[in-house]
């Protein structure tokens, strides 16, 4: 099986309820085949970059050499910032209350109860961001700041801290927009990440276990592409798609932070780290992504995406063979496992197409879909309210459709 497009199933936990490091870990569990497979929707994400008020925090020059990792966390580390979150929490206290079985007002014996005396504020866990321009704008994961009823405190590298609002969220990409009151912060600038290639060295920066605060590891890309099933232990669950692994160690409290190049370009935002005996396997959601997500933050509001409505697995050759298939490239559109998880979403872009479970989709606008070439950046190469032909195989029989792309609705 193709291993860049085989679908892991990881479990990430929300380390909380103490004064120590909150976000969210992934441990791998299970290793899902494609044909266990059919809730992946094609949903994605198309976004163009923020602009900056000034000249971001970067190098000129990328040797590649080791000392060259010192300049980068020199010149970016001020722009990365800890995030704590604080939230008022029930006091309660111990009182003695009488108890007798009996009845007859003799004997007896008391009892230990509590009871709630009050609230009070206190630490409950914490993660990483980064400003992404010089008046105050920065990124997290949506995950790190999920908690609607917690404040949030931003620590720079020189002790300084800010109290952060909260300016969206977008669960999807689990991305965040804060910003803080503050003018001349130094921030960092987004690069390519479509231009990473596998081995590359990339750095990590980040408020390691809710303590260590802007802790640097380094690594390398170790895969592109990937795509995570996750979970949280209260039972939601999240598809990242086209996530970046790396070795650099992505700890507990990493979530939010910059994983950046050597030239001090961000290539990616840490959000996974997994766990259950494998090591050094982390993910960051591509660049690219997230600073189309940032702009339509800040100009919309929300995060303005175009979808088909689909639900998929990619064609690879066990695919191919086990539903005997005449293809070896595309998606074959099919039904979540879940009752209601239909093939193809009522009243979509791809429903008014006719789109029907089992169809083939091999090509968007002559190019075929291919793990090198994704569905979801395919659709995600586009913009709300454009006509795409898609080239699909029905029945054994191919043809050509019109789709016009609308604007995906999250909850």
């Amino acid at each position: 099986m193709d291993n860049e497009s085989l679908k892991k199933s990881f479990l990430f936990g929300f380390l909380g309820a103490c004064a120590c490091n909150a976000m969210l870990i992934f441990g791998v569990v299970a290793v899902i085949k494609h044909t266990d497979v059919g809730s992946w929707v094609a949903q994605n994400l198309n976004i163009q970059p923020a602009a900056a008020s000034s000249s971001p925090v970067i190098l000129t020059d990328s040797t590649g050499k080791a000392d060259n990792i010192v300049s980068v966390v020199e010149k970016a580390n001020p722009a990365v910032v800890a995030i704590v979150i604080s939230k008022d929490v029930p006091v309660m206290e111990q009182y003695m209350q009488n108890f007798n079985p009996f009845g007859n007002g003799r004997g007896g014996f008391q009892i230990p109860q509590y009871r709630q005396n009050g609230t009070k504020k206190q630490e409950v866990g914490g993660g990483s961001g980064f400003f992404v321009s010089d008046d105050g704008y920065l990124v997290s994961n949506a995950h790190v700041v999920a908690d609607d009823s917690a404040e949030y405190t931003v620590f720079l590298t020189d002790g300084t801290k800010y109290e952060a609002k909260m300016i969206a969220k977008d669960t999807v990409l689990d991305i965040a927009l804060l910003k803080v009151e503050a003018k001349g912060v130094p921030y960092l600038s987004f690069g390519d990440s479509e231009s990473l290639k596998v081995g590359q060295s990339v750095i990590a920066i980040g408020n390691a276990l809710g303590e260590y605060r802007n802790t640097v590891s380094a690594g390398v890309v170790s895969g592109l592409a990937r795509s995570v099933s996750a979970s949280t232990n209260y039972g939601n669950s999240e598809t990242l798609p086209n996530v970046i692994q790396t070795d650099a160690a992505i700890n507990p409290g990493n979530s939010g932070g910059p994983l950046l190049d050597l030239v001090g370009h961000v290539i990616g935002v840490n959000v996974a780290a997994s766990t259950g005996g494998a090591e050094n396997i982390g993910f960051a959601l591509p660049a690219n992504a997230v600073k189309k997500a940032v702009d339509s933050i800040k100009e919309n509001g929300r995060v303005i995406r175009p979808y088909i409505g689909v639900r998929y697995i990619p064609i690879t050759d066990e695919v191919k063979n086990a539903n005997d298939l005449t293809v070896d490239y595309g998606v074959l559109v099919l039904r979540g496992a879940r009752m209601g998880d239909l093939a193809v979403v009522p009243g979509s872009p791809a429903d008014k197409a006719g789109l029907e479970e089992n169809d083939i989709i091999l090509e968007i606008n002559g190019e075929k879909v291919t793990s090198k070439t994704p569905l979801e950046n395919m659709i995600a190469s586009h913009s709300v309210g454009d006509k795409i032909s898609l080239k699909i195989q029905h029945d054994g029989k191919d043809k050509t459709v019109t789709v016009t792309l609308e604007e995906r609705k999250t909850d």
